[in-house]
């Protein structure tokens, strides 16, 4: 008797599973900090003296460790993005979605060691 596969594209396996959970989880923080960001970069319109306070209160390390978040979440949600996009449109997607998933870990390391290096240099450093 053949051996199935259980579950489907996303469900029932972990790396699928975890990915799509990250993608959600990575998207919804980066629309609430883009909503955060409209809004206080209209404050300048309103009141600079106010948009200088507002940007004053942000020049903190745990405002930096937040923008070392942020960029996490970008740089996955972009990479593991085009996964998706392999996955979906590749007529192999499907067989390598795992070695995919390593793939972007593996370039989400890539881009994140040195920007981290250098951004926590600075908000920590001087």
């Amino acid at each position: 008797m053949a051996k199935t596969s259980k579950g489907t594209l996303y469900r029932g396996q972990a790396h699928g599973q975890w990915s799509w959970v990250a993608h959600r989880i990575t998207g919804v923080a980066i629309f609430f900090f883009l909503l955060v960001h409209v809004l206080d970069t209209a404050l300048v319109r309103v009141s600079p003296e106010a948009y200088n306070a507002v940007m004053e209160t942000y020049k903190n390390p745990v405002m930096g460790l937040g923008e070392a978040g942020l960029v996490a979440a970008i740089v996955y949600h972009a990479f593991n993005g085009l996964r998706i996009i392999l996955i979906d449109f590749w007529k192999h997607g499907t067989r390598y979605q795992k070695q995919l998933l390593w793939g972007v870990l593996g370039l989400w390391l890539v881009v994140m060691i040195p920007f981290l290096v250098r951004h926590l240099s600075n908000v920590f450093g001087g």
